[in-house]
Protein backbone atom coordinates (compact mmCIF):
# COMPACT_ATOMS: atom_id res chain seq x y z
CA UNK A 1 0.00 0.00 0.00
CA UNK A 2 1.45 3.50 -0.77
CA UNK A 3 2.63 4.86 2.64
CA UNK A 4 0.98 8.10 2.15
CA UNK A 5 -2.44 6.65 1.27
CA UNK A 6 -1.63 4.26 4.79
CA UNK A 7 -1.20 7.52 6.64
CA UNK A 8 -4.42 9.21 5.28
CA UNK A 9 -5.84 6.15 6.60
CA UNK A 10 -4.75 5.51 9.93
CA UNK A 11 -5.50 9.09 11.03
CA UNK A 12 -8.65 8.77 9.40
CA UNK A 13 -9.17 5.97 11.47
CA UNK A 14 -7.74 7.06 14.81
CA UNK A 15 -9.77 9.81 14.44
CA UNK A 16 -12.95 8.37 13.76
CA UNK A 17 -12.37 6.60 17.16
CA UNK A 18 -12.18 9.65 19.10
CA UNK A 19 -15.18 10.82 17.59
CA UNK A 20 -16.86 8.18 18.40
CA UNK A 21 -16.52 8.59 22.09
CA UNK A 22 -19.41 9.40 23.91
CA UNK A 23 -19.00 13.03 24.14
CA UNK A 24 -17.52 14.27 27.28
CA UNK A 25 -18.55 16.97 29.87
CA UNK A 26 -17.49 20.98 28.70
CA UNK A 27 -14.45 22.02 29.72
CA UNK A 28 -13.28 25.69 29.77
CA UNK A 29 -10.91 25.27 27.67
CA UNK A 30 -13.33 24.32 24.83
CA UNK A 31 -15.85 26.92 25.77
CA UNK A 32 -13.34 29.22 25.17
CA UNK A 33 -12.56 27.40 22.21
CA UNK A 34 -15.90 27.49 20.64
CA UNK A 35 -16.63 31.07 21.42
CA UNK A 36 -13.38 31.98 19.24
CA UNK A 37 -14.13 29.39 16.57
CA UNK A 38 -17.84 31.06 16.05
CA UNK A 39 -19.80 29.30 18.45
CA UNK A 40 -23.02 31.20 19.34
CA UNK A 41 -23.76 31.57 23.06
CA UNK A 42 -27.04 30.44 23.03
CA UNK A 43 -25.60 27.54 21.01
CA UNK A 44 -22.83 26.73 23.93
CA UNK A 45 -25.74 27.04 26.06
CA UNK A 46 -27.36 24.43 24.63
CA UNK A 47 -24.72 21.92 24.68
CA UNK A 48 -24.25 22.66 28.25
CA UNK A 49 -28.06 21.00 28.76
CA UNK A 50 -26.92 18.09 26.90
CA UNK A 51 -23.47 17.65 28.45
CA UNK A 52 -23.12 19.54 31.62
CA UNK A 53 -19.82 21.55 32.79
CA UNK A 54 -17.03 19.21 34.68
CA UNK A 55 -15.14 22.58 36.13
CA UNK A 56 -15.79 25.60 38.14
CA UNK A 57 -15.73 29.08 37.14
CA UNK A 58 -14.04 31.62 39.32
CA UNK A 59 -13.01 35.15 38.24
CA UNK A 60 -9.81 35.15 35.81
CA UNK A 61 -11.18 32.33 34.21
CA UNK A 62 -15.19 34.70 33.71
CA UNK A 63 -12.48 37.44 32.54
CA UNK A 64 -10.79 35.48 29.94
CA UNK A 65 -14.33 33.91 28.34
CA UNK A 66 -15.93 37.60 28.43
CA UNK A 67 -12.72 38.77 26.41
CA UNK A 68 -13.32 35.52 24.18
CA UNK A 69 -17.12 36.32 23.89
CA UNK A 70 -18.85 35.12 26.21
CA UNK A 71 -22.31 36.58 27.13
CA UNK A 72 -23.71 37.56 30.83
CA UNK A 73 -25.77 34.97 30.60
CA UNK A 74 -23.56 32.18 29.78
CA UNK A 75 -21.34 33.42 32.60
CA UNK A 76 -24.12 33.30 34.82
CA UNK A 77 -25.16 29.85 33.83
CA UNK A 78 -21.66 28.87 34.46
CA UNK A 79 -21.26 30.04 37.79
CA UNK A 80 -25.36 28.94 39.02
CA UNK A 81 -24.08 25.31 38.95
CA UNK A 82 -27.25 24.71 37.13
CA UNK A 83 -25.27 22.54 34.28
CA UNK A 84 -22.80 21.16 36.76
CA UNK A 85 -22.79 17.69 37.36
CA UNK A 86 -22.63 15.71 41.27
CA UNK A 87 -19.47 15.47 42.89
CA UNK A 88 -19.52 11.92 42.55
CA UNK A 89 -20.12 12.36 38.35
CA UNK A 90 -17.63 15.15 38.26
CA UNK A 91 -14.38 12.99 39.70
CA UNK A 92 -15.56 10.25 37.25
CA UNK A 93 -15.98 13.00 34.11
CA UNK A 94 -12.35 14.22 34.76
CA UNK A 95 -11.01 10.83 34.90
CA UNK A 96 -12.18 10.84 31.86
CA UNK A 97 -11.39 13.90 29.78
CA UNK A 98 -8.10 13.02 31.49
CA UNK A 99 -8.17 9.94 29.34
CA UNK A 100 -9.56 11.78 26.49
CA UNK A 101 -6.42 14.49 26.79
CA UNK A 102 -4.06 11.51 26.38
CA UNK A 103 -5.79 9.45 23.56
CA UNK A 104 -5.56 12.91 21.63
CA UNK A 105 -2.15 13.43 22.62
CA UNK A 106 -1.24 9.60 20.93
CA UNK A 107 -3.49 11.03 18.19
CA UNK A 108 -1.00 13.74 17.75
CA UNK A 109 2.30 11.58 18.06
CA UNK A 110 1.17 9.33 15.57
CA UNK A 111 -0.15 11.25 12.90
CA UNK A 112 3.43 13.16 13.35
CA UNK A 113 5.34 10.05 13.57
CA UNK A 114 3.61 8.89 10.00
CA UNK A 115 4.20 12.33 8.55
CA UNK A 116 7.90 11.75 9.14
CA UNK A 117 7.70 7.94 7.45
CA UNK A 118 6.22 9.66 4.37
CA UNK A 119 8.55 12.63 4.53
CA UNK A 120 11.48 10.13 4.55
CA UNK A 121 10.01 8.00 1.85
CA UNK A 122 9.67 10.73 -0.17
CA UNK A 123 13.26 11.68 0.52
CA UNK A 124 14.12 8.14 -0.62
CA UNK A 125 12.29 8.32 -3.91
CA UNK A 126 13.69 11.64 -5.22
CA UNK A 127 17.15 10.44 -4.36
CA UNK A 128 16.49 7.51 -6.40
CA UNK A 129 15.32 9.81 -9.26
CA UNK A 130 18.09 11.93 -8.49
CA UNK A 131 20.36 8.79 -8.82
CA UNK A 132 18.98 6.99 -12.01
CA UNK A 133 19.32 10.80 -13.32
CA UNK A 134 22.93 11.09 -13.50
CA UNK A 135 23.58 7.25 -13.82
CA UNK A 136 22.18 7.67 -17.38
CA UNK A 137 23.94 11.41 -18.23
CA UNK A 138 27.16 12.82 -17.92
CA UNK A 139 27.04 16.58 -17.43
CA UNK A 140 28.53 17.60 -20.61
CA UNK A 141 26.11 15.06 -22.65
CA UNK A 142 23.51 17.00 -20.56
CA UNK A 143 23.82 20.48 -21.44
CA UNK A 144 25.52 20.27 -24.63
CA UNK A 145 23.67 22.88 -26.81
CA UNK A 146 21.81 24.23 -24.24
CA UNK A 147 23.59 26.92 -22.51
CA UNK A 148 24.01 30.57 -23.25
CA UNK A 149 25.66 33.94 -22.21
CA UNK A 150 25.52 37.63 -22.61
CA UNK A 151 26.83 38.85 -26.20
CA UNK A 152 26.66 42.21 -27.90
CA UNK A 153 23.02 41.86 -28.82
CA UNK A 154 21.39 39.49 -26.54
CA UNK A 155 21.89 36.38 -25.08
CA UNK A 156 24.13 33.77 -27.22
CA UNK A 157 24.89 30.73 -27.59
CA UNK A 158 27.45 29.22 -25.25
CA UNK A 159 30.76 27.21 -26.37
CA UNK A 160 29.49 23.06 -25.11
CA UNK A 161 33.64 22.70 -25.30
CA UNK A 162 33.68 24.91 -22.42
CA UNK A 163 31.84 22.80 -19.85
CA UNK A 164 33.25 20.20 -21.15
CA UNK A 165 36.65 20.55 -19.45
CA UNK A 166 34.56 21.34 -16.49
CA UNK A 167 35.12 18.45 -13.33
CA UNK A 168 32.95 20.67 -10.79
CA UNK A 169 29.74 22.01 -11.92
CA UNK A 170 27.98 24.21 -9.64
CA UNK A 171 23.97 25.11 -10.74
CA UNK A 172 22.61 27.78 -9.26
CA UNK A 173 18.94 28.37 -8.89
CA UNK A 174 17.74 32.07 -8.72
CA UNK A 175 15.67 34.68 -9.86
CA UNK A 176 15.83 38.71 -9.98
CA UNK A 177 12.63 38.97 -8.29
CA UNK A 178 13.71 37.37 -5.31
CA UNK A 179 15.30 39.52 -2.78
CA UNK A 180 17.34 36.71 -1.22
CA UNK A 181 19.11 36.13 -4.46
CA UNK A 182 20.00 39.41 -5.10
CA UNK A 183 21.62 39.64 -1.70
CA UNK A 184 23.58 36.19 -2.38
CA UNK A 185 24.57 36.59 -6.09
CA UNK A 186 26.53 38.99 -5.34
CA UNK A 187 28.93 36.97 -3.13
CA UNK A 188 28.94 34.07 -5.20
CA UNK A 189 29.68 36.23 -8.38
CA UNK A 190 32.63 37.62 -5.97
CA UNK A 191 33.87 34.06 -4.93
CA UNK A 192 33.85 32.72 -8.42
CA UNK A 193 36.05 35.34 -9.69
CA UNK A 194 38.43 34.52 -6.44
CA UNK A 195 37.85 31.05 -7.32
CA UNK A 196 37.97 30.06 -10.46
CA UNK A 197 41.48 31.88 -11.86
CA UNK A 198 42.94 29.15 -9.64
CA UNK A 199 40.44 26.44 -10.14
CA UNK A 200 39.46 26.34 -14.10
CA UNK A 201 38.22 22.92 -13.64
CA UNK A 202 35.11 24.63 -11.30
CA UNK A 203 32.20 26.40 -13.18
CA UNK A 204 28.76 27.45 -12.08
CA UNK A 205 25.49 27.42 -14.50
CA UNK A 206 22.87 29.51 -13.74
CA UNK A 207 19.07 28.78 -13.63
CA UNK A 208 16.69 31.15 -14.13
CA UNK A 209 13.29 31.16 -12.02
CA UNK A 210 13.08 34.79 -13.70
CA UNK A 211 9.65 35.26 -15.59
CA UNK A 212 10.71 35.68 -18.85
CA UNK A 213 14.14 35.59 -20.85
CA UNK A 214 14.27 39.31 -21.40
CA UNK A 215 14.40 39.35 -17.08
CA UNK A 216 16.86 36.77 -17.20
CA UNK A 217 19.08 38.24 -19.83
CA UNK A 218 18.83 41.74 -17.45
CA UNK A 219 19.83 39.53 -14.35
CA UNK A 220 22.56 38.19 -15.75
CA UNK A 221 24.19 41.59 -16.62
CA UNK A 222 23.04 43.46 -13.71
CA UNK A 223 24.81 41.33 -11.10
CA UNK A 224 27.66 40.61 -13.65
CA UNK A 225 27.46 36.80 -13.94
CA UNK A 226 30.79 35.20 -15.60
CA UNK A 227 29.03 32.22 -15.98
CA UNK A 228 26.56 30.68 -18.29
CA UNK A 229 22.85 29.46 -18.44
CA UNK A 230 20.82 26.80 -19.18
CA UNK A 231 18.97 28.42 -22.66
CA UNK A 232 15.67 29.96 -20.53
CA UNK A 233 13.13 28.01 -23.43
CA UNK A 234 15.52 24.88 -22.54
CA UNK A 235 14.65 24.81 -18.63
CA UNK A 236 11.74 22.48 -19.02
CA UNK A 237 14.20 19.82 -20.12
CA UNK A 238 16.12 20.21 -17.36
CA UNK A 239 13.44 19.69 -14.84
CA UNK A 240 14.85 16.82 -13.44
CA UNK A 241 17.48 18.94 -11.52
CA UNK A 242 15.06 20.57 -9.38
CA UNK A 243 15.05 17.26 -7.96
CA UNK A 244 18.25 18.09 -5.91
CA UNK A 245 17.73 21.84 -5.48
CA UNK A 246 15.05 21.87 -3.53
CA UNK A 247 11.02 24.12 -3.12
CA UNK A 248 12.84 27.37 -2.19
CA UNK A 249 15.92 29.98 -3.86
CA UNK A 250 18.53 30.68 -3.67
CA UNK A 251 19.90 27.20 -4.10
CA UNK A 252 23.10 25.66 -5.29
CA UNK A 253 23.63 22.20 -6.59
CA UNK A 254 27.32 21.32 -6.83
CA UNK A 255 28.35 17.84 -9.08
CA UNK A 256 31.19 16.32 -10.39
CA UNK A 257 31.79 16.29 -14.11
CA UNK A 258 29.92 12.74 -14.24
CA UNK A 259 26.69 14.33 -12.87
CA UNK A 260 27.21 12.72 -8.91
CA UNK A 261 25.79 14.22 -6.59
CA UNK A 262 28.14 16.31 -3.99
CA UNK A 263 26.71 18.71 -2.59
CA UNK A 264 22.96 20.90 -2.03
CA UNK A 265 21.56 23.10 -0.38
CA UNK A 266 18.29 21.33 0.03
CA UNK A 267 19.16 18.35 2.60
CA UNK A 268 16.12 15.93 1.42
CA UNK A 269 13.87 17.69 3.76
CA UNK A 270 14.14 21.80 4.37
CA UNK A 271 16.21 24.25 2.36
CA UNK A 272 19.23 25.51 4.21
CA UNK A 273 21.72 28.58 3.05
CA UNK A 274 23.91 27.61 -0.10
CA UNK A 275 26.90 29.09 1.27
CA UNK A 276 27.16 25.43 3.00
CA UNK A 277 27.60 23.88 -0.81
CA UNK A 278 30.53 26.95 -1.19
CA UNK A 279 32.11 25.67 2.03
CA UNK A 280 31.46 21.90 0.91
CA UNK A 281 33.28 23.59 -2.54
CA UNK A 282 36.37 24.61 -0.98
CA UNK A 283 36.86 21.52 1.03
CA UNK A 284 36.69 19.79 -2.37
CA UNK A 285 38.89 22.35 -4.10
CA UNK A 286 41.38 21.52 -0.72
CA UNK A 287 41.51 18.07 -1.62
CA UNK A 288 39.37 16.75 1.26
CA UNK A 289 36.53 14.34 1.91
CA UNK A 290 32.86 16.00 2.43
CA UNK A 291 29.81 13.99 3.01
CA UNK A 292 28.08 12.93 0.22
CA UNK A 293 24.94 14.54 0.10
CA UNK A 294 23.08 12.16 -2.05
CA UNK A 295 23.07 9.90 0.44
CA UNK A 296 21.13 12.12 3.01
CA UNK A 297 18.58 12.68 0.17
Amino acid sequence: MNLRLFVIITVSVLSIFVASARQLPLTLKEIGLMLRSGFSNDAIIQDLAKRHFAETLDDPAAAALLKAGASPALIFALRSGSYSLPPEEAAKAKQELAAEAKRRAALVEESRRFNTMYQDKLAQERAAEIMKFHAANSTYDYLKGSLVRPGNNGLVRAEDDAIGKKKLIAYYFSAHWCPPCRKFTPQLVQYYNRVSPEHPEFEVVFYSFDKSAAEMEQYMRESSMPWPAIDYDKRNEKKELLAAAGNGIPALVLVEASGKLISSSFNGKTNIAPQKVLDDLDSVLAGKQINNVAANH
